[in-house]
């Protein structure tokens, strides 16, 4: 998988993660090459749910 169909993929999960959890701000979900943990630590502590959880919800789109 290349870096743009990376970027559009993560940017449809924003967009669903946004309508499934309306808590959740751009901010939340900003994401920097390489950082994918430390965006998934952010989202595990806003939302209460582990980061395996997370990965599955993600997954599921």
């Amino acid at each position: 998988m290349d870096t743009t169909e990376e970027t559009g993929n993560w940017k449809e999960c924003k967009g669903r993660l946004s309508q499934k959890f309306t808590s959740l701000t751009e901010n939340n979900m900003m994401i920097e090459e390489g950082k994918t943990e430390e965006v998934l630590g952010k989202l595990e502590m806003k939302l209460g749910k582990t980061k395996d959880e997370l990965r599955k919800i993600i997954d599921s789109f």
